[in-house]
Parts: C-alpha cells; sequence; structure tokens
C-alpha cells in the first residue's frame, strides 16, 4: 500500500510520471500477491490494489494533458479559432466547421458560416491562437501563371485546370526562437473530394515559404497551385487550418 500511495503522488506530477508508472505496477502485483496468502488480513491489499488502479488512470490522465499543452504551445493553437471578414474587425463568433456533406446555401446563417455551405468570402483572416491566415485572392485558371514560371511545368490533365491561392500566414506570438508555420490548406470541389497542394510536381510561381521561422509580427506571403475539375473549378472551397489541430473553416474562391 506504501509503494501505491507513493506511485499515485508520482503519477500526479507531471515532471515525475515516470517513477509513478513504475511503482504503480508494482504496487498493483505486490497487492494481487497479497490478497492470496494464506493466514494474512487482505485490508492492505485491496487499498493497494485499488490505488494503484486509481493511479495509473490518473497518471495517464496527466499524460494526456501534458502532451496536449505541448502540442498547443508547439504548434501555437488555442482551439478557439475566430474568423474576420473584409470591412470587419472582428467576427465574435466561433468559426463552425461542422456540416462538411453541405454544399447547399438554403438555409444557412451567419451561424453556420465557414462551413462549406456558407463559406467566408475571400480577404478573410482565419485565427487560432498564435497564427493568422488571409487568403487574399484566388485565380481559378492559372494554367498561364504555372507555365510561365517553368519551362518544364506541365499542363494541368485534361478536364482539370490549375487554380493558385494566395494566402498570407502571420506570426503574433512572442517565442524569441521564433515558429515555424504548419498551417494546412486544400481545396474542396464540389463534389467534396480534397485536393492538396502537393498533389501537383509543378513549381509554384511565387510559392508561399511554410519552412523558415516566422518570428512574432512577422508574415509570409505567396501562392498555392491546386489541380481543380474545369467544370466545377469556381465552386469548390478553401478548406483552412491556421494550426495542425485547429477547426476548418471554409473560404470562398469567387
Amino acid at each position: 500500500m506504501i509503494t501505491a500511495v507513493v506511485g499515485f503522488i508520482f503519477a500526479c506530477i507531471p515532471g515525475a510520471l515516470i517513477v509513478g508508472w513504475i511503482l504503480l505496477p508494482i504496487a498493483f502485483i505486490l497487492g494481487i500477491v497479497g490478497l492470496f496468502l494464506a493466514g494474512k488480513r487482505k485490508g492492505t491489499s485491496i487499498a493497494a490494489v485499488i490505488i494503484a488502479i486509481v493511479g495509473i488512470v490518473v497518471g495517464f490522465v496527466v499524460f494526456a494533458t501534458v502532451v496536449t499543452n505541448a502540442v498547443d504551445d508547439a504548434f501555437g493553437g488555442s482551439g478557439d479559432v475566430s474568423v474576420s471578414t473584409p470591412g470587419e474587425t472582428a467576427d465574435v463568433a466561433a468559426a463552425d466547421a461542422g456540416a462538411p456533406g453541405s454544399t447547399s446555401d438554403s438555409g444557412a446563417s451567419s451561424a453556420d458560416q465557414g462551413t462549406r455551405g456558407n463559406p467566408y468570402p475571400l480577404g478573410s483572416t482565419i485565427s487560432d491562437g498564435d497564427w493568422q491566415v488571409t487568403v487574399n485572392s484566388v485565380t481559378l485558371d492559372g494554367g498561364g501563371a504555372v507555365a510561365a514560371e517553368n519551362l518544364f511545368n506541365d499542363a494541368a490533365p485534361a478536364g482539370s485546370q490549375y487554380l493558385l491561392a494566395n494566402v498570407t500566414v502571420t506570426y503574433t506570438g512572442t517565442d524569441p526562437q521564433g515558429k515555424t508555420p504548419f498551417t494546412t490548406i486544400a481545396y474542396v470541389t464540389a463534389e467534396g473530394n480534397t485536393v492538396n497542394s502537393f498533389d501537383n510536381m509543378v513549381v509554384t510561381p511565387d510559392s508561399l515559404d511554410t519552412y523558415s521561422p516566422l518570428f512574432e509580427g512577422a508574415s509570409t506571403t505567396g501562392n498555392l497551385v491546386f489541380t481543380v475539375p474545369s467544370a466545377s473549378a469556381g465552386n469548390g472551397t478553401l478548406a483552412v487550418q491556421a494550426t495542425p489541430f485547429g477547426d476548418k473553416v471554409f473560404v470562398a474562391v469567387n
């Protein structure tokens, strides 16, 4: 029981979890052994088993909390996504990334803005923790710009075209070491298929730099290229995640 109590205490301390994880299984095994010893009172053994089990559960909860906080610190996400649209100073409503299967605008309201069926307009800024992402503009047919960028860039496949999205990513945090953007932007077709910028092998004109760290107040602006269906290029949306674990916010392409 003493081993279980000590292990429980260590399991509650983030920096000493490993000690708790060593002691608690030992206490559990000793408690089980004690239950089968003839002629011995079972009270302390039962208490040791119960404390060990509760301690292991608490240890996993503390570990999950530590990991979650570490991820938030690493990527700058807050889990509270907000959006400001052109002409507005702020949109106090949190972005609703639900209803991924909805493609109809009927019944759309400000409460569900940011969904595929009711995307935010171009020029909107998505904020999540230390990061802001602004979709500045979209060129629906960017084939000419792609061809001019590099002689070896292939033309888009038959029935498809290159769409260029111009994006600005801004770091508003204060980490003296700076942070690297982990923003994710994808094109979602009218049929609901996701198209990623890395799906094609072309050299992007004025490509968005997501590899260089940004420091407080700094931003990076550039293009992403998507290979999209020509027949419905303007009917798709851009799915924007300012941070890797943030909600998806949908922005119109025209």
